[in-house]
């Protein structure tokens, strides 16, 4: 059902009633009371790089295996130069070869050793990549490119970067400096005169010898808010649209990772991006860190939300023991010293003064004033062993020695149910933790049932960061059905707004072909986004937030099985009043709104609607906007009839005093 079909003048509503069969319930909304507080920090955003979220997602590298680090430990079917092709003109020909002798530094070990061979005049040898799936070039822009190289000494080449059409149509050349016997970063600008979904970078060399080539690098410079090393601009304008509150980073199971080895270590994240630490992802590609915390943070405070970031808690990940043989490791309790103060760093780090030891690489960095951390997550859905208890009490005993202002987020396990999820409060009720992440990835039915389940929690206890949850369908797709699950769990979100103080939906992006997981918020192409319809709820109680629950109740109880939530809540800096009703019925529900404290006289509301003529209803590509949230003014008066359309999300916006 579209909006127009489901927009009631009043006399319709009274027609509606007056047909009804049942007599229509009231929904009391006491708009003088105070209300009880709702967290400002309640609606946020989940981030990992799972999905191909960062290289090849929101990260706005061009190049595919940019420093030569990819293997077979990314995926078996990888090596070193995955994403490349070498290319011969003419009689040039040549022989690519990876050394490791002379490298850029100690944490980019490897880097590509091209032999070539001139032939006759004209003849060249070239290195292509394109990217991942194909480099977009937009005619009108600029795009910068980069490379670190040397040459073996006594020789001499000239040598040029192009982008290309898959084709081999050259949409814009430079010629580059001479090279040099020592690493060299040699850099040039390029403008395509034409644009292209499936481009290509490649150099051409032109001489005899050998060339050492590391950190190919094509960056286009109309990146989020313009920043360097930045983000995918159109990509980052959706989740900035979601307006969130926080955004938890780099993840998920990322964080803890596929053993010791592999745990998410910050330090490895920051500084020249020639220096950072690449490795394998968990989720079983290559993550390069050009997205790192400098960005992050960064990102953050361009969008205006708080930074929240997860270490691992001193264990790796217990789930890979069912995927991969490895399962949950623990540090040596004679190295946790060293790891607790990699801990304390990051917050110095983020917070200290720029003449701090840590504080000083942020100001190098080009941020001399504190990025103001405030909360930082330890541990993620963590197995409740006695490996994990010790070595989380450490870190937490630490952070708050040092840094008593800091929230520290605990884990609870990887459901809302079971030993871990017992156990891990019973651990913070134990430490008397300020706050523990919980996961509920459950079928949208479970979110139906589960409407009360915060009414219940005892407020003297930890509050509660909701920090994974997603409604799931037996075939995971981002259904209406499964939006509106999670609608009605976000309208119990609100009215526990005192105890739940942040929720993030998971995961947050995921690369059409290139998912290891489903359903996601966001699906991206190289040129495309869709918003699911799991993205509009987000995106509507986010921009529709409020900082007071009002109370409100219906005149008599709804059936167990009825679904339909609701929740009111006030904006005082505008001192609008918001009503969210959610109607997962097939039939339309008729009540009475009584909005106890307002006028009576009519008042204009400004409604949006998110339905569909069924709840099977999902976005995709080739038809993006089945699920789209519409808006438009109304008139309603107090205790006038109200029509919610079946399957719908409905936000009245009643404008306040203020």
């Amino acid at each position: 059902m579209r909006f127009s079909q489901c927009l009631f003048l009043p006399a319709v509503w009274a027609l509606s009633v007056f047909l009804s069969p049942v007599q229509a319930l009231t929904l009391t909304i006491r708009t003088d009371s105070p209300g009880k507080p709702i967290s400002p920090m309640l609606f946020g955003i989940f981030f990992e790089d799972l999905n191909y979220a960062a290289d090849g997602g929101l990260y706005a590298e061009l190049v595919q295996n940019r420093s030569f680090e990819y293997s077979a430990l990314d995926r078996p079917d990888w090596n070193a130069l995955t994403g490349w092709q070498l290319l011969k003109r003419g009689s040039g020909d040549g022989t690519a070869y990876i050394g490791d002798a002379r490298p850029l530094g100690p944490n980019n070990s490897r880097y590509l050793e091209l032999h070539c061979r001139a032939g006759r005049e004209g003849s060249a040898v070239g290195l292509s990549n394109s990217g991942f799936d194909g480099i977009v070039l937009k005619a009108g822009e600029s795009y910068t490119f980069s490379v670190f190289a040397r040459q073996q000494p006594g020789r001499h080449f000239s040598w040029q970067v192009c982008l290309e059409s898959r084709d081999g149509i050259i949409l814009d050349s430079r010629d580059l400096p001479p090279l040099s016997p020592d690493w060299k970063q040699y850099s040039a600008v390029l403008h395509p005169k034409e644009t292209t979904d499936s481009g290509r970078i490649v150099l051409w060399i032109h001489g005899d010898g050998v060339i050492y080539l590391d950190m190919v690098s094509l960056f286009p410079q109309n990146t989020f808010k313009n920043r360097k090393n930045g983000l995918r601009r159109d990509l980052a304008e959706v989740i900035a649209d979601l307006k969130p509150r926080f955004v938890r980073f780099p993840g998920g199971c990322l964080v803890h990772g596929d053993g010791l080895s592999n745990l998410y270590r910050w330090k490895d994240t920051i500084g020249p991006v020639e220096l950072r630490k690449a490795q394998k992802n968990i989720w079983r590609y290559h993550q390069t860190v050009g997205l790192g915390y400098f960005e992050y943070f960064q990102f953050c405070e361009d969008i205006g939300a708080e930074p929240v970031p997860v270490v691992a808690a001193g264990v790796s990940c217990q789930n890979t023991d069912r995927y991969w043989g490895v399962g949950q490791q623990a540090i040596p309790l004679e190295k946790m010293p060293e790891y607790i103060q990699e801990v304390l760093d990051l917050i110095e780090w983020a917070n200290g003064a720029p003449d701090s030891t840590w504080g000083r690489l942020r100001a190098q960095a080009g941020h001399p004033e504190p990025f103001h951390l405030k909360y930082l997550g330890i541990g993620n859905e963590d197995a409740m062993t006695p490996a994990f208890r010790e070595r989380f009490e450490m870190l937490y005993r630490a952070v708050k020695a040092k840094y008593p202002d800091i929230t520290v987020i605990g884990t609870v396990g990887p459901n809302p149910e079971g030993f871990d999820y017992e156990e891990g409060w019973k651990f913070a009720d134990a430490l008397n933790l300020e706050m523990v992440d919980e996961h509920s990835y459950k079928s949208p039915q479970w979110f139906w049932s589960n409407l009360k389940r915060f009414d219940r929690y005892d407020r003297a206890k930890s509050k509660v960061y909701l920090g994974e949850y997603a409604a799931h369908e037996p075939d995971r797709r981002n259904t209406l059905r499964s939006a509106l699950a999670e609608a009605a769990y976000m309208t119990a979100l609100e009215r526990n707004g005192d105890l739940v103080r942040m929720a993030s939906y998971a995961p947050l992006l995921g690369k059409q072909g290139n998912t290891q997981w489903n359903p996601n918020l966001i699906y991206f192409t190289n040129t495309e986004i869709l918003r699911t319809a799991n993205y509009y709820v987000q995106m509507l109680f986010s921009t529709h937030a409020g900082d007071r629950y009002l109370l409100a109740d219906f005149d008599q109880p709804l059936p167990d099985e009825k679904r339909f939530a609701f929740s009111a809540v006030r904006d005082s800096r505008t001192g609008d009043i918001i009503v969210k009703m959610v109607n997962g019925e097939a039939q339309a529900l008729t009540l009475t709104l009584n909005l106890q404290g307002l006028p009576q006289t009519e008042t204009a509301v400004i409604q949006t609607l998110l339905t569909a003529e069924t709840p099977d209803a999902c976005n995709t590509f080739r038809s993006p906007n089945d699920v789209t949230p519409e808006t438009a003014p109304i008139t309603l008066r107090d205790k006038q009839p109200f029509t919610a359309a079946p399957y719908s999300l409905t936000i009245l916006r009643i404008p306040g005093k203020n």
